[in-house]
């Protein structure tokens, strides 16, 4: 017992910690009362100690851990859960080797979500983790806690709203959405925790209303009734964050192959309350969430760019840090081409990231499967068809160029979507 303490050789020790032994160490009795006074003062003279750990095999009926007195201030793991069992194994074994899954940062280095000139903050991080591990772990209050995360997201945007901007505005834009990432990225790991864990309906219609919730942001603000060029342009970083989020949530559900969970974003129409596209409440479809942004292309004519699409630029580069490879954004985005065109109400929806497809050349991975007709069937619901020959006026028109995206005539639809090959094996 005293050569956990002296012995210089030994550099961890793990206390297994259940009711029987909280009740021996808090009363000094046996041998573990025996043990408790050598641990005791090594832990209370020693605030930085990382040599002692208590690993929790037992909880109380409220569900509080049993716990020596001397150690309840201290940070403890926690194997009485079996959903978590796993998780925490490996922090026990990082912690035995000194391989911490989250390294603390360089004194003087803030997390990245504080990394911004003005302090912006979504206030989103802490309902986001309680999010993603309720919905993980099936917890009964998954449902509220997405709800918190959403609400607290679609308010706190307002903070993003550029304003007072000194110097050219399309700088300002893409200041803006460059210090959004961080929270963009945490969107994402929420849509990833719900495609993976929780597709039920329910979250999905959360999910909806999270993304009609934000359309309004993407509108002139009621409070500005006249127009001038500054006010069309103020709100171009919400155009672009937004239009992001929605690509990727729909990427999302697909990556997964949560077909029908895609489609119910696909096919139920937005609610806005005030459109003044309209002049009236309006139900609009999915294409409003990508709208024409003037400041970049003023942006790529004053710092003469010549880029065909700074913002299929902008969501490639971005793409690095979000956790999804961007073969998967630009296949979301394809089928919200393809569902656009196929059903031809309304706006069409531009593809920005397939300008990038004439480098990728191939057919996208979920039409590739579809060779198969069992495949096939439980994706044809994202493209809104019946069978493969529902496609065929199309993939004709397609031939003559005269439907495709301005920037590339070399797209072709036909090989992204594998169509010759479309239900032909079992």
């Amino acid at each position: 017992m005293e050569k956990m303490v002296n012995d210089p050789d030994i550099k961890k020790v793990v206390m297994v910690v259940d009711e029987v032994y909280a009740s021996k160490a808090n009363e000094r009795a046996g041998g573990v009362g025996t043990e408790t006074q050598i641990i005791s003062k090594e832990v209370y003279d020693n605030q930085e100690q990382d040599k002692f750990v208590a690993v929790i095999a037992e909880k109380d009926p409220s569900g509080k851990p049993y716990l020596p007195a001397y150690y309840k201030s201290r940070i403890y793991i926690d194997f009485s859960e079996p959903n978590s069992y796993a998780e925490n194994f490996e922090i026990l074994l990082r912690w035995i080797y000194n391989k911490p899954l989250h390294k603390r940062p360089e004194l003087g280095t803030r997390p990245s979500f504080l990394e911004d000139s003005e302090g912006i903050s979504l206030g989103t991080t802490a309902v986001l983790k309680r999010a993603v591990a309720a919905v993980k772990d099936n917890k009964s209050f998954s449902s509220g806690a997405i709800d918190e995360y959403f609400l607290i997201f679609s308010k706190n945007l307002e903070k993003f709203r550029i304003s007072d901007v000194e110097g050219e505005f399309d700088d300002a834009v893409i200041d803006n959405i460059e210090r959004f990432i961080p929270y963009r990225n945490e969107a994402v790991s929420l849509f990833i925790t719900i495609a993976q864990y929780g597709p039920e309906e329910e979250n999905i219609v959360k999910l909806h209303r999270f993304l009609e919730n934000l359309i309004p942001y993407m509108r002139r603000p009621p409070e500005i009734t006249q127009y001038t060029v500054e006010n069309d342009w103020s709100f171009d970083n919400f155009k672009f964050i937004i239009h992001e989020l929605f690509l990727y949530a729909v990427s999302v559900l697909i990556k997964y192959e949560r077909f029908e969970q895609a489609n119910y974003l696909l096919q139920n129409q937005y609610y806005i309350d005030s459109d003044p596209y309209h002049g009236q409440a309006a139900m609009v479809q999915f294409p409003v969430f990508r709208e024409f942004m003037p400041s970049l292309e003023k942006r790529n004519q004053r710092l003469e760019l010549q880029r065909l699409s700074l913002r299929a630029d902008l969501l490639k580069e971005r793409s690095q840090s979000s956790g999804i490879d961007f073969r998967y954004i630009m296949q979301g985005d394809f089928v919200l081409f393809m569902r656009s065109e196929i059903e031809q109400v309304g706006f069409r929806w531009f593809p920005d990231t397939l300008l990038y497809a004439c480098r990728f050349s191939k057919t996208f991975e979920i039409f590739a499967r579809s060779v198969s007709r069992s495949y096939f069937e439980k994706v044809k619901c994202i493209l809104n068809v019946r069978q493969p020959d529902d496609l065929r006026e199309l993939m004709e028109a397609y031939k003559t160029n005269s439907r495709l995206p301005r920037w590339d005539s070399s797209l072709d639809p036909a090989v992204l979507l594998g169509y010759e090959h479309l239900a032909t094996t079992v």
